[in-house]
């Protein structure tokens, strides 16, 4: 049975699409049938899997709206193995197009109930905030994994989204969980990712996962490459991270 796990966080720039695109390989190359859902509009996952945007024929909007099935729009056999259903700047439409839908919290749920089965994980590369396509993806999830920055800001925003998650639970999706809070470019070096450590730590105890992401250049070249870190610099700080945290994600959720 297929576990869908939605990773988001309302503030950008805390590494979420990176996460989510090299969580996705990681898994792949320890065997797990993966399929990763670009639900943000900047379409970077998609990219960062090596599919260009601009060129798709059909994107994940197609099948919220039920124009499009998730099978005939899911990219496969490429060369970071695991499957994409792609998105793009299309989805910037979503917000208003699924409010005149009825159970519009719901359309990701039903698009890939025909499709989850054939996959072990099903990762959801969320857009940077609390909309629609959040509430969706958090509506047909069985949990949430929240990459988060080590920032003066980072508690705040991250009390508005378990805010949500638990609105969510409440409403629409009762087994949501939390996988795990993420910390990425992380800086043991520095006084203020120790200090936000430790609060972190303090507050949420076991949530926290004990895998870390470092700031690492090739982390942030590989995209451009159109690869996972995992692939084109598999023997970096930060590809050998996304490894751990793989293992990790595995035995928490017991995949």
């Amino acid at each position: 049975m297929s576990q869908i796990i939605a990773l988001t966080n309302q503030k950008g720039g805390v590494g979420k699409t990176t996460s989510a695109v090299n969580l996705a390989a990681s898994l792949a190359a320890l065997d797990r049938r993966v399929l990763l859902v670009d639900l943000d509009p900047q379409g970077h996952a998609s990219m960062g899997s090596g599919i260009d945007k601009y060129a798709l024929d059909k994107s994940v909007l197609d099948v919220l709206l039920g124009e499009a099935t998730a099978a005939e729009t899911i990219v496969k056999k490429l060369a970071v193995k695991y499957d994409v259903l792609p998105g793009n700047g299309d989805l910037t439409a979503a917000e208003v197009e699924l409010l005149d839908r009825d159970k519009s919290e719901s359309c990701l749920t039903t698009a890939l109930g025909s499709v989850a089965d054939e996959y072990d994980v099903v990762l959801i590369d969320c857009p940077p905030s609390l909309n629609m396509l959040t509430v969706n993806a958090l509506t047909a999830s069985d949990s949430v994994l929240i990459p988060l920055q080590c920032e003066f800001y980072a508690l705040e925003g991250l009390s508005a989204l378990l805010d949500t998650v638990e609105q969510i639970k409440q409403n629409v999706n009762s087994d949501l969980a939390i996988a795990g809070i993420l910390r990425t470019m992380y800086d043991k070096r520095t006084s203020l990712t120790r200090e936000v450590d430790k609060q972190l730590r303090d507050y949420f105890g076991d949530m926290l996962l004990k895998t870390t992401i470092p700031r690492n250049v090739k982390v942030a070249e590989a995209p451009s490459h159109g690869l996972p870190v995992t692939q084109y610099a598999r023997f970096s700080r930060g590809s050998q991270a996304y490894r751990v945290l793989a293992k990790e994600i595995i035995r928490r959720l017991a995949l």
